[in-house]
């Protein structure tokens, strides 16, 4: 009971502080998922050019972007940047780092959605006069969409969770004020019992969009 009265007694005066580094949060979130999108589309582009440097550079970055932790990606940019000149903000430091570590996985969803589109549609686009990128941006892409529309949704799912990672290069969301808050206050159980509430709260309805996406995706076939 002891525990619940403290959690009870102590929430009017640690929910306004984790709403604030839940507005962080989705602002590294929205922001990350933005590169992501335009670095995947770049990456997968690259991975079918004609030119062989190009697709080897392309499949090179995703390699080694997956490959490595994003902690580490985000410690790479945080804290080994400044050596060479460059001292981002911790935000700006968290929003890189996910977007570029998040490009290397939505260009695999690119690819995949890319490719699921039978080749000879592209080949009579071709033959009507279009060129590759009107092709591309007006044939392929439009139909790839409804493809693709299902991972990018449960990506944003695990980008807003991931943005907990955003805590180790001290960027304030909600994870970085909880633990400020138990150093504070040493009530671990209860700051971190709230900051897990208020990840629910976001999570659960991206969830249930990308669910219904799913199914809506389903029926444009």
């Amino acid at each position: 009971m002891e525990f619940w009265e403290t959690l009870f007694r102590v929430t009017p005066r640690f929910l306004p502080v984790l709403l604030e580094g839940a507005g962080v949060a989705v602002e590294v979130a929205i922001g990350a998922f933005a590169i992501a999108l335009a670095g995947g589309l770049i990456l997968a582009l690259f991975s079918r050019a004609p030119l062989l440097p190009i697709r080897i550079a392309a499949r090179t970055y995703v390699e080694v972007m997956r490959g490595t932790p994003a902690l580490t990606q985000l410690f790479i940019i945080y804290f080994g940047l400044p050596d060479v000149g460059l001292s981002p903000p911790p935000l700006a430091a968290a929003i890189i780092g996910l977007g570029a570590n998040g490009a290397a996985y939505l260009s695999e969803v690119f690819r995949a959605g890319i490719s699921a589109i039978h080749r000879g549609q592209s080949e009579a686009a071709l033959s009507l006069g279009l060129v590759p990128v009107d092709v591309m941006r007006f044939v392929v892409l439009p139909q790839a969409v409804r493809i693709m529309l299902p991972p990018f949704c449960n990506y944003a799912v695990q980008l807003l969770k991931d943005t907990t990672l955003a805590s180790s290069v001290a960027a304030p969301e909600i994870m970085f004020r909880a633990r400020n808050l138990v150093m504070e206050t040493y009530l671990s159980m209860q700051v971190y019992l709230l900051a897990a509430c208020i990840y629910l709260a976001l999570s659960i309805p991206l969830s249930h969009l990308a669910l219904r996406l799913q199914m809506a995706t389903k029926s444009w076939r």
